[in-house]
């Protein structure tokens, strides 16, 4: 189907692979990071749970703060899904072009706005499986959707900060997202699972860098094995 990621993805009830004390030492980092980043929350801007699907297919290799630029000249021209699917690729491309992919992005959008309004009644379903049914959603998108729009925690988002953070941190020694993310499902609780991409998200934006991460300054260094 559209969207979806190839592979076998991970369970709600993930196989438990880390011992008691990989469990401890990671949620003892996480609520120091949680104490260093307590406004971490998501990033992108959005009313309904409509405003934030596009953002989050927009946000695909492109910053959210680009984003959050573009998306309100979006949403002025298409208020609904159904207004959305009946666009013109050219209009659509235009307002998106600076998020980079323009095109293959209009062309999901528009998808999964005429899906939405045939088959959804407009709304955005708040399941894993009719999510990923929607052009241009993987599961990435689909988490974020869940989990921020609906409060649902089915899986934990893997992006690039999460992924790397996640390496550096010793949680995972995967590379793969959908391995990342059994890892992570695994060693935190349930509870955990939506507030912990946040966390990490915004902790890898401010000092744990791609490049020069500040681990001089990191709330964490003591227990992690850095870069």
């Amino acid at each position: 189907m559209p969207g979806k990621r190839p592979g076998k993805a991970p369970t709600n009830k993930p196989v438990a692979v880390h011992s008691p004390s990989e469990k401890r030492r990671a949620r003892s980092m996480l609520k120091k990071l949680r104490a260093a980043h307590p406004d971490a929350r998501c990033a992108l801007d959005h009313e309904n749970p409509f405003h934030l699907l596009v953002a989050t297919v927009l946000s695909a290799q492109c910053t959210d703060d680009r984003v959050n630029k573009v998306t309100p000249d979006v949403f002025g021209t298409y208020e609904t899904p159904g207004d959305l699917g009946r666009s013109k690729p050219s209009e659509v491309e235009a307002l998106i072009h600076s998020t980079g992919f323009f095109r293959a992005k209009a062309r999901n959008l528009r998808g999964l706005g005429r899906m939405l309004d045939e088959e959804f009644g407009g709304e955005v379903p708040d399941t894993m499986e009719d999510l990923l049914e929607l052009p241009g959603v993987a599961r990435k998108t689909a988490n974020v959707v869940l989990g921020v729009a609906y409060g649902k925690a089915v899986g934990v988002v893997v992006d690039t900060h999460v992924k790397r953070l996640a390496n550096r941190m010793d949680f995972t020694p995967h590379e793969a997202p959908e391995k990342i993310e059994r890892d992570l499902m695994d060693l935190f609780p349930r509870s955990d699972w939506i507030d912990l991409s946040h966390v990490l998200i915004f902790h890898g934006r401010r000092l744990c860098g791609a490049r020069k991460p500040k681990c001089e300054v990191c709330p964490v260094r003591r227990q992690c094995n850095g870069p």
